[in-house]
């Protein structure tokens, strides 16, 4: 065992030798690489080098003394390598530091064909041996390979390194030689984005699982784009509102951002469940303050309203608010969506229902899911003052009204709305109540509706009307019941005219306020119409006193408060796919 040390020891000490000795020895050429220069011995270099000894060959100087190698692959470094091979010195080849000097050496045309156990030769034998064996040997050297293009791609190097990455991390994928699991979508998500792209194609080709494809898009799109995607917080990566502001539009990181992003979205798998929808959100909102193509980001409103059912209402909050959740986003992602999901559930309808059956179906339970969360939604939204009336319904009416069982959640985005914007007019009130139902709320909704003055005095009445009609209607079904189980209910016929005569009081009544408002005579009137108007509104009074359902003390409502809708501003939120 000792022979072969000292042997080993006494050869390197010969080389270096051989380099301190050639200092001895004047040089007779200086070798410019960029701004870096060397100098060095003809005979040494064209040894080893075939391009070298042509570029002296075939100078049209008698005795060339500057040779110009900026153009070669790697840079100063990778040539500095290539001349210690050339005098015989020992350097360590790398798995970072391969690629380069593969590409110098073949540049250089130091090749076995012109010299025995040359450079090109040995860079080969550890590329294919050795780096190419692992995965992370393997995404090193492709990284490397970013700096050397396109020689590198011409040399086949890249397209070697991308096979070998995507046939690891496939294999990886199913049976994982190290902990955690899912290591080596860690060690994709260093490469640059083109040289990433490459490796998802190759995996697609050998087969992986769409899970497992979206897997590493998701890595990679947190790492890549952590400020955006993954903290939305505050902190390092927190972006302020002068961020959206147009003079940022043009910056080289927003640039190189939004390729990522329209790269990652391109690489999407066909299957519509491939990415959980709060990952999905994160990277339209995204899209959006990247001002990312119309593609890209109709790819991603079509990803979300494919599982709308799986929505939440912080999900839809994340495509509402800008990054430090204090102001309102245009909402015509949020419309595009729910319009397409809707628009889906009835042609799905169409086709498994006919007749009369076709709305009962088109209230899947889906649709009931999502009418749910918008309502929500929109009692989020509801108390920023920036959001129109015409905003407000645009989003509510996207939504089938017999999708809704009740109407409370959008009674309560209602009643918030009207609280936070008090200077509407009546028929602006009107407009907004006009997207819900006030014959579908619950009782509870009901009587909170009755004391409710911020709703217009049509929407009280409605649901005091509902409710006395189901009062009486419960009272007949009962005598009915106890007549005769096989005999038809009985229509009311004091209670019709009733309602009648109600109708005809409250047109009276508004024609009356008409008046009043367009002539001006709310003020002029005389002692003898206004013993009129006494009397008019008393006979209302009665009426509307008949239909009281709390009549004779049958329902106590001294407790009722009107506080009972929590109507604070959303909280500022956290957004996050981690």
């Amino acid at each position: 065992m000792a022979a072969p040390s000292s042997t080993r020891l006494s050869l390197a000490m010969e080389r270096t030798g051989q380099w301190i000795f050639s200092q001895d020895i004047p040089s007779d050429v200086i070798v410019e690489v960029g701004e870096a220069s060397y100098s060095l011995h003809k005979f040494m270099l064209v040894a080893k080098s075939n391009y070298i000894r042509k570029v002296i060959i075939d100078s049209e100087e008698s005795d060339l003394t500057r040779i110009d190698l900026s153009d070669i692959p790697g840079g100063a470094e990778a040539f500095e390598k290539t001349a210690k091979f050339c005098y015989g010195v020992n350097f360590e080849i790398t798995v970072h530091n391969v690629a380069a000097l593969h590409c110098a050496a073949m540049f250089l045309q130091m090749t076995d064909e012109y010299c025995d156990g040359n450079l090109a030769a040995r860079t080969e034998g550890f590329f294919s041996q050795v780096a190419l064996s692992s995965l992370t040997g393997a995404v090193t050297v492709l990284k490397s390979c970013q700096k050397l293009l396109p020689f590198a791609g011409d040399l086949n190097v890249t397209n070697r390194c991308v096979e070998a990455v995507g046939s690891s991390a496939s294999s990886e994928a199913y049976f994982p030689s190290k902990s955690p699991p899912n290591w080596w979508m860690e060690e994709l998500a260093v490469l640059d984005v083109d040289s990433f792209e490459k490796v998802i194609i190759a995996m697609k080709n050998r087969g992986a699982k769409y899970l497992t494809i979206s897997g590493a898009l998701i890595t990679y799109a947190e790492r890549t784009l952590q400020e955006l995607v993954r903290d939305h917080s505050g902190g390092k990566g927190r972006i302020e509102l002068s961020d959206f502001s147009d003079s940022d539009s043009d910056s080289s990181l927003r640039i190189q951002q939004r390729e990522i992003l329209q790269s990652i979205v391109a690489l999407f798998p066909s299957e519509k469940a491939s990415f959980p929808i709060n990952f999905l959100c994160c990277l339209l909102r995204s899209a959006i303050y990247l001002r990312a193509s119309s593609s890209c980001k109709r790819e991603l409103e079509k990803r979300i309203s494919e599982i709308l059912e799986h929505v939440t209402v912080d999900n839809f909050l994340v495509l509402s608010f800008t990054y430090d959740g204090e102001r309102l986003l245009d909402l015509d992602s949020v419309r595009r969506i729910i319009s397409t999901f809707v628009e889906k559930e009835k042609s799905t309808s169409v086709f498994n229902a006919s007749g009369s059956d076709f709305i009962e179906n088109c209230s899947s339970t889906a649709m009931q899911r999502v009418a749910k969360v918008v309502d929500k939604y929109i009692a989020e939204i509801a108390a920023y003052g920036e959001l129109t009336i015409s905003k407000f319904n645009g989003i509510a009416i996207l939504i089938p009204k017999h999708a809704r069982k009740v109407d409370d959640d959008l009674y309560r985005a209602v009643d918030i709305y009207l609280k936070m914007h008090q200077n509407l007019d009546e028929i602006e009130r009107e407009k907004v109540c006009s997207v819900m139902d006030p014959l579908k709320l619950s009782y509870e909704a009901r009587v909170h509706a009755s004391q409710n003055k911020r709703l217009p005095v049509q929407i009280v009445l409605h649901a005091l009307y509902f409710d006395q009609m189901q009062l009486r209607s419960g009272a007949a079904e009962d005598q009915n019941v106890v007549a005769s189980k096989n005999q038809k209910p009985q229509t009311d016929v004091s209670l019709v005219r009733e309602n009648e005569e109600l109708r005809s009081e409250l047109m009276k009544m508004k024609m009356y306020v008409s008046d009043l408002q367009k002539n001006g005579q709310a003020t002029t009137s005389s002692s003898k119409e206004y013993v009129k108007k006494t009397n008019f509104f008393s006979s209302v009074s009665k009426k509307l006193g008949k239909l009281n359902p709390f009549k004779n003390g049958s329902k106590d409502t001294s407790n009722i408060d009107d506080e009972t809708v929590d109507l604070t501003k959303p909280r500022r939120r956290r957004f996050s796919v981690s």
